[in-house]
């Protein structure tokens, strides 16, 4: 689907199932994907587009930059990776000696999975307390969308990247995800419970934006 905004041409990749409302995401290349209820039409598609079209910007400029940085790095040779927001040599986070580049991706991502799952581990325990709640089970995963989910069951999964971003911010993620045991949704109970414990929440949400992909709901 193509949309005009300001002289400019806006491909979006939409996607129709069954959903009740229309969202909209960045990709890690910065291309705009739309999920949407069957039976949408373009017109309403649009108008939310162009309605968030200033905030879509910013986010894609920060991931286009984030990309070209990426791409520096590559091109210079060096091989520099995030751990608890701090850019280390990959030869500080794994042994590399004797492994080709996708050996050395392969142990990266088992290092940042067993870092992440002890970061977790104890943050969960840590504010489970504080907001009096229990999960069921709290899995590690590897998503491109998510930071973190929580279903009705309880059952918490936390993105094994969250161990490349500062602890303030994986915090956030897990209260946010701790608070949905009680709140399944984003109604204003749940912002004020997740406020009682990370007051500057806004803030940390604007910070995770310069690590993640992006999803905004209508």
């Amino acid at each position: 689907m193509k949309i005009k905004i300001n002289d400019a041409e806006i491909i979006l990749d939409v996607e129709y199932g069954k959903r009740k409302k229309i969202s909209v995401h960045l990709d890690d290349l910065a291309r705009i994907k739309v999920k949407a209820p069957k039976g949408t039409s373009e017109e309403v598609i649009a108008n939310l587009i162009r309605h968030n079209f200033e905030l879509i910007s910013d986010k894609r400029q920060q991931i286009l930059e984030a990309l070209k940085a990426r791409e520096a790095r590559k091109h210079s040779g060096e091989k520099k990776f995030l751990l608890l927001g701090r850019e280390q040599h990959i030869g500080e986070l794994i042994q590399i000696e004797g492994l080709s580049e996708e050996e050395q991706m392969t142990s990266l991502k088992k290092f940042y999975i067993k870092e992440c799952k002890s970061v977790i581990d104890k943050r969960v325990k840590l504010y489970k307390k504080q907001l009096r709640v229990n999960p069921k089970s709290v899995e590690i995963v590897e998503s491109r969308s998510k930071w973190g989910s929580c279903d009705s069951n309880r059952c918490l999964k936390f993105n094994y990247a969250l161990a490349m971003v500062p602890l303030e911010l994986i915090d956030y993620v897990v209260v946010h995800e701790l608070c949905h045991i009680e709140h399944m949704n984003h109604d204003r109970s749940f912002w004020r419970l997740v406020g009682s414990i990370v007051p500057d929440y806004k803030r940390k949400i604007e910070q995770l934006a310069r690590y993640t992909q992006y999803t905004m709901d209508e």
